[in-house]
């Protein structure tokens, strides 16, 4: 079955096709088994599909294994497929990287790039983020833009200075016909895995800001979506969707329950 679910390359998901249709993704991270993971993907393609769109992100080597279960259920229009990571380089002598081209041909439509644990364990710059989003814009393949602050920078004052540095960065690499052709993750760091959780009020103040930015950047058709981070829910995942400029979600560790997950789903409408 992994042969047939390999055939071809599944279309990239353009800016017409967007429109902030809200979008639920779930970040498997470094979890998950064989066994496990076919038991996730049985228990999400055997749910109701709720009205927004439904994105998985397993670990690499779960890839093809994913992408099989949704093309046996017929599900591979319903729920994406993204990886987790991309190479800013095209091919070549790169150890253990994936490159975009690569994803693509495994059915990826979506991928994150600048996750808040990618910058802190492995040291990436925001200029390596934006290397990354314009190898993927090249291909076709749909980046989902991780930024965020510090508990210390929100502490002190900078939070809004940060995030308007990681887009800057954005706005001097991908040109601004581009913009719309990618979505943004709004994650604070202090709110990963914590069980924190910003409040629909505090982060609705830096997404109505990244609106404002994204916007002036050349998003006039407002197909960047904006998803929210950080210890998401089914408590908190409805007043967070409440929020005028919070598009969906990144789902961390509730996205590994398919109850919670598809619940969290629900709720963005």
């Amino acid at each position: 079955r992994f042969a047939a679910a390999l055939a071809g390359p599944l279309e990239s998901v353009s800016s017409g096709d967007i429109m902030r249709r809200p979008l639920v993704a779930g970040n498997w991270k470094m979890n998950g088994t064989v066994t496990s993971v076919d038991a996730l993907v049985t228990g999400l393609v055997s749910a109701d599909s709720p009205s927004c769109e439904l994105l998985v992100c397993p670990p690499s080597v779960f890839l093809a294994q994913v992408r099989a279960g949704l093309s046996v259920a017929g599900h591979e229009e319903e729920i994406g497929l993204g990886a987790q990571d991309v190479s800013q380089h095209e091919s070549g002598a790169f150890t253990g990287e994936n490159s975009a081209d690569m994803l693509v041909e495994f059915g990826c439509r979506y991928v994150l790039i600048g996750h808040s644990e990618r910058r802190q364990y492995h040291g990436e710059s925001d200029e390596a983020v934006a290397a990354k989003v314009e190898r993927c814009l090249a291909v076709g393949l749909r980046p989902i833009v991780c930024i965020g602050e510090t508990l210390e920078q929100r502490r002190n004052g900078s939070m809004l200075a940060i995030i308007a540095q990681q887009l800057g960065a954005l706005a001097q690499t991908v040109a601004r016909e581009d913009w719309g052709r990618f979505d943004i993750a709004y994650e604070p760091v202090w709110a990963i895995g914590t069980g924190e959780s910003a409040s629909p009020e505090q982060a609705q103040e830096v997404h109505a800001m990244v609106r404002s930015t994204i916007t002036d950047h050349g998003d006039s058709e407002d197909c960047t979506r904006i998803l929210y981070g950080g210890s998401v829910n089914d408590d908190n995942a409805k007043a967070l969707f409440e929020m005028a400029d919070i598009d969906g979600a990144l789902v961390g560790g509730a996205s590994l329950n398919v109850q919670s997950f598809i619940s969290i789903a629900e709720s963005a409408g």
